[in-house]
Order: C-alpha cells, then sequence, then structure tokens
C-alpha cells in the first residue's frame, strides 16, 4: 500500500530524481552540498510515495508553504514543484497518489489554494487543477520603444538585494489578481538571486518616491542580444512608459526586448507601431481549490444576497466531490454539502477547476459556461457573475 509522508532527510535522492526528470541531457550530476543545497534550493517541504518495505520513494514533489493575495484578501496557500518520479516507477499510479496525498496536507495546514507550474496541462486538469492565467511575451526592436521617451521626469537606478523593501509598495500597487506574498527571503533568493545568471533590476523614483521596476537578462543568441524583461512593475500609467523608455535607451547594446507580461499590460495598444511587436500568449500556472467549504465563501464578493447549489466534480478529493449550498446575506457568506436535499434551489453543475477558475476570477461565469465548463440557467450564471466577478489574474512567479 502507498503511503505518503516526509521524506527523510536524504538530499541525494531527490537530487538525484529531480536531474532525472528536468534535466537528463545533463546526466546526473554528483551531489555537492555547496552548490546543490543553496538558499533557493531548501526552502520548501519535500514530500514522497513510499511502499511498504523499500525506503527508496516512488516519486518526490517539494511544497512551498506561501501567502498570496486573492480578491484583496491574503490566505495561505501551497506551491507544488518538483514533482519528479524515475523511469521504473511510472504509469503505477504513483503520482496521483502523491497529489492525493499533498491535498489532504494542505487541508489539514489550511491551505485554500494549491498553485503549480505543470510540464503538461492535460495531466494536472485531469486531477482538478486549471489555467490561472496565460503569460504575454511581447518583442520587438527597442526602437519601437522609443515612442515613450520623454514622458515623465523621474529617474533610474539599479537596486541591490539589500534595497529590495523600495520594491514592495510598487509590487503591491501593481500586482493583480491573485499574486505571492513576497517575503525578505523570497526577494533575495528567487527575484535578486538563485539564477544561473542573476538579473539586473533597476527602481524608477519620481519625486523621491519608488514608481516602477524592472528585473532583466542580457543574453546572446546567435550572435545577437536580447533583453528579457522577466517582470516589470508600475504604479500608473506614466510610470509604465518610463519603464518602455528605459529598455529603448538600450538600443546601443542589445538587438530586441523581450517583456514577459499579464495581458492586462498595454503594450500594443501604447505602440506607435505595433504590427512590429511579435506577441506570442502562453498558458501560466494553474489553481486548484483545495476545500470547497472552507475556501469558497471567503472569495464571493459578497455584493449580493443568493443561495445557489453547486454540484461539484473532483476526481481526487472526495470532500469535495458533492453538492453544496452556497449563500450570501448581508456581506456574509457560508457554504455547506447539501447532500441529496438540495432544497429545491437552482443547481450548477461544473469540475473543481472549473470552479477553482472562477473562484479567484481567472474566468468570468458566462465564459465557463459557453465553453461547456459550467451547466446553469440564465439566472445562476448572473447570480455566479456577480459572487465571483472576473478579474485581471497574473501570477508570473516560479517557486
Amino acid at each position: 500500500m502507498a503511503d505518503y509522508r516526509p521524506i527523510p532527510d536524504e538530499p541525494e535522492i531527490f537530487h538525484e530524481y529531480r536531474s532525472y526528470a528536468f534535466r537528463p541531457e545533463g546526466g546526473i550530476p554528483p551531489y555537492d552540498p555547496d552548490e546543490h543545497e543553496d538558499p533557493r534550493s531548501t526552502r520548501g517541504a519535500r514530500r514522497g510515495v513510499f511502499v511498504a518495505g523499500d525506503d527508496r520513494p516512488r516519486t518526490v514533489c517539494r511544497h512551498y508553504w506561501l501567502e498570496a493575495r486573492v480578491r484583496d484578501d491574503t490566505y495561505p496557500v501551497a506551491g507544488l514543484a518538483s514533482v519528479a518520479t524515475p523511469p521504473e516507477y511510472r504509469r503505477e499510479g504513483n503520482v496521483r497518489e502523491l497529489l492525493a496525498g499533498s491535498l489532504e496536507e494542505y487541508r489539514d495546514r489550511g491551505d485554500r489554494l494549491s498553485i503549480l507550474w505543470p510540464f503538461q496541462y492535460r495531466f494536472y486538469r485531469k486531477y482538478g487543477w486549471d489555467t490561472a492565467n496565460r503569460i504575454v511575451t511581447h518583442a520587438a526592436s527597442p526602437d519601437v520603444f522609443a515612442f515613450a521617451r520623454g514622458a515623465d521626469d523621474g529617474s533610474f537606478r539599479p537596486l541591490a538585494a539589500d534595497e529590495y523593501d523600495v520594491l514592495e509598495p510598487v509590487y503591491d500597487a501593481a500586482s493583480e489578481g491573485l499574486a505571492l506574498e513576497r517575503d525578505e527571503a523570497w526577494w533575495r533568493h528567487r527575484i535578486f538571486a538563485g539564477h544561473e545568471t542573476d538579473p539586473f533590476v533597476y527602481g524608477y523614483e519620481r519625486n523621491g518616491e519608488p514608481a516602477g521596476y524592472l528585473v532583466y537578462r542580457i543574453e546572446r543568441d546567435d550572435g545577437a542580444r536580447t533583453m528579457r524583461v522577466s517582470e516589470l512593475a508600475a504604479v500608473d500609467g506614466e510610470a509604465l512608459l518610463a519603464l518602455f523608455a528605459f529598455c529603448a535607451d538600450h538600443d546601443s547594446q542589445v538587438d530586441r526586448v523581450e517583456l514577459r507580461v499579464s495581458e492586462a499590460v498595454p503594450v500594443r495598444e501604447l505602440a506607435l507601431e505595433p504590427d512590429e511587436i511579435e506577441t506570442t500568449v502562453e498558458n501560466g500556472p494553474m489553481v486548484r481549490l483545495v476545500d470547497v467549504v472552507e475556501g469558497l465563501p471567503a472569495l464571493t464578493s459578497g455584493e449580493v444576497d443568493a443561495a445557489l447549489s453547486l454540484e461539484v466534480a473532483d476526481p481526487l478529493a472526495d470532500w469535495n466531490d458533492d453538492r453544496f449550498v452556497l449563500e450570501t446575506a448581508d456581506g456574509t457568506a457560508t457554504c455547506e454539502r447539501a447532500g441529496n436535499d438540495p432544497d429545491g434551489e437552482p443547481v450548477a453543475a461544473l469540475d473543481v477547476g472549473a470552479l477553482s477558475q472562477l473562484a479567484v476570477g481567472a474566468r468570468s461565469a458566462s465564459d465557463l459556461a459557453y465553453a461547456g465548463r459550467l451547466e446553469a440557467d440564465s439566472e445562476t450564471v448572473g447570480s455566479l457573475e456577480t459572487l465571483f466577478p472576473e478579474t485581471d489574474v497574473y501570477f508570473g512567479h516560479f517557486f
């Protein structure tokens, strides 16, 4: 019988599994504590699935115990990463056992959501996770961003990790929808450092106050240099234009600028030559409600009194695979299991992945209904639209 539990203090095994799963072309390098147990790598809790009589795990993962803002409130969430199974243990259902055990642990801890970056969306969607947001990359010659020059009179300066607190108010002001609450260690070891090549971080100040920043690397591809901006944050439109102008001012150094941003950042709308911008869209992380009863009420808007019966299908967590009554009155929401007695209320039927998207604002009820992910009459769809309004979700942080 499979047993989900913490991995003993044997980092060599975790290193072996992770290397084979994510970097097999390089073989499995010898384990070196100084190299492989850096502050970035040691964050999180390692878990595995074991069988009786064998101390070697069948599959492993890492959990990050995080906090995130969702609809302007902060909740405990779990980041799931480094899911790895060696080939000799694949196709045995071990990952399913690992995910089920993970959700039970999240529920016991009180985590409201689980977030992961998938190797394949289809794989995790069948277990109840679904896309939280899309990530847009705009690429163009730096000259294309020259339209933004002269828009503001602030100044830029490079920032060191000790100055991470300068960026916090900008990050808070610019974060949308589902946003990770970053602590000092996250800023130091995930933003300023912890990469093969640490990035440049420049802050933009206006009237002595921080108003924007960029995190970027300059990389060489086939003889040409590209400025790759992995994070861009601005408190308002004028600050955003200043960041674009900063990119344009690299025209003597780079041949191309790539901006990795939210769909809500109006790059093409502001550019004078949008036809010169190559824009690609990809799915970002995936999100999942851990416990419908505990998590759903906190994410309602509270702007309408309603009583709705929701029939939820969950392939992994039996505590979510049920019918629930969601009620809101006087700004307070409750959710309880209804069983076989929905008391005559209208019924909405959907899977837990679609419900998770609805709950965090990634997709509207009408979009889900149009796509066949939500079955409900028009009145119920309208109520769900009001209870869970769509918002500009953008979670772009790798664990």
